[in-house]
């Protein structure tokens, strides 16, 4: 039993022993470990930070970059804009001219059977402005050929204008017919009625687009707009517009007439029997 005791402390030594080399080893290992992977740690880390100044870096550039390019984008798009509303300010107004069908229901009267005689298709050429171009010419035409029948069968009638029309030329010595009559006046007088005539003409169109809309872009097509020409002591400001309408409708007809009658009196003094029924003009 004494062996036996002797084994055991033996046995019990050798562990405790062993236990205490067990343990050093074991602290050293783990310390060993701990300072090999502490450098790779440390070296992880700094190539972390490295890798985030980079991109950090990368980054900054890139907006350093980009910067310029918005900003010429965006001056680009402000200048694009300010030309936008330059050109919307300068452009003329829209046209806006009265519709062929509202032209062409006018002037229809019962003489034709309330339709519409055009042989020629003259309303098919070009759109409303030309339509309302083309009503307007009409009108002023009637005008013109109605005060020129009038004129012409008055110096056929024998009235006239007391006093001289030039020096040494008496209203009343002037032939009674038509074209002798117009030869009969001095070329200076020849000039001065066309020059009127054309400041006529010329200031309807300056006072059209003046003091109103015109006729080809939204106006009344014939309305005269020489102050003082037409209606001086405005009768027509009272009327209502169906009284106008009907004016408007017998000014057409009169002067579609008037415009067939100054043609046939001019063809009876140019050309012998053309018009029959026509005695000498």
């Amino acid at each position: 039993r004494s062996f036996r005791s002797f084994l055991r402390n033996q046995n019990f030594n050798s562990k405790r022993g062993t236990m205490k080399l067990s343990i050093p080893l074991i602290l050293a290992v783990a310390s060993g470990s701990a300072s090999a992977f502490a450098p790779v740690s440390n070296a992880f880390r700094s190539a972390s930070l490295s890798m985030a100044d980079t991109a950090e870096a990368v980054e900054t550039s890139a907006i350093e970059i980009a910067i310029p390019e918005v900003q010429e984008k965006i001056k680009a798009a402000e200048d694009d804009a300010r030309e936008a509303r330059m050109a919307a300010k300068n452009a003329p107004p829209p046209v806006m001219c009265v519709t062929s069908e509202e032209i062409l229901s006018e002037g229809v009267s019962i003489e034709l059977g309330n339709n519409i005689w055009d042989p020629a298709g003259l309303a098919e050429i070009g759109g409303d402005a030309t339509l309302a171009w083309f009503r307007h010419s009409e009108v002023k035409h009637g005008r013109v050929a109605m005060a020129a029948f009038v004129g012409w069968w008055a110096v056929g009638a024998g009235l006239h204008f007391p006093g001289q029309l030039a020096y040494g030329l008496d209203f009343g010595s002037i032939p009674k017919t038509g074209l002798d009559a117009w030869d009969a006046v001095p070329g200076i007088g020849k000039v001065q009625m066309l020059m009127f005539a054309g400041l006529i003409e010329f200031h309807d169109e300056l006072f059209f687009s003046r003091r109103g809309v015109h006729y080809m872009r939204g106006g009344t097509p014939g309305k005269n707009m020489v102050p003082g020409l037409y209606d001086p002591f405005g009768f027509s400001a009272t009327r209502s517009e169906e009284a106008l309408a009907t004016g408007r409708l017998r000014e057409i007809k009169n002067g579609r007439l008037a415009m067939i009658g100054i043609a046939g009196m001019y063809a009876a003094a140019s050309i012998s029997g053309a018009v029959p029924l026509l005695p000498e003009v």
